[in-house]
């Protein structure tokens, strides 16, 4: 999948099958469901769920629990913008 199919699947009901939680919380952020998206990696102890992890609590305004989740990824680094940021995370998680 790249960003151009991950974009245009926005548009169904739900995500495509096969993707892992970090990529389906972040399509569940793109439909605005922040909370859905939110459980897909709660508890989630991959590098890559806790980094989307930080984005949603950075993107709710918890923005001391983003620091906590950004350190337990291993990222100091966040993009400026909240859009870009997902975009970022979408890109690099797509890309496998």
């Amino acid at each position: 999948m790249d960003m151009k199919e991950f974009l245009e699947s926005i548009k169904f009901d739900a995500p495509p099958a096969g993707m892992s939680a970090p990529v389906a919380a972040l399509w569940w952020d793109a439909r605005g469901d922040w909370k859905r998206a939110h459980g897909l990696v709660d508890e989630l102890e991959s590098k890559d769920g806790m980094a989307v992890h930080a984005y949603l609590h950075r993107k709710e305004g918890a923005l001391s629990n983003a620091d906590y989740w950004y350190a337990r990824a291993g990222r100091g680094f966040q993009r400026p913008e909240l859009d870009e940021e997902w975009r970022a995370l979408v890109d690099a998680l797509i890309a496998g």
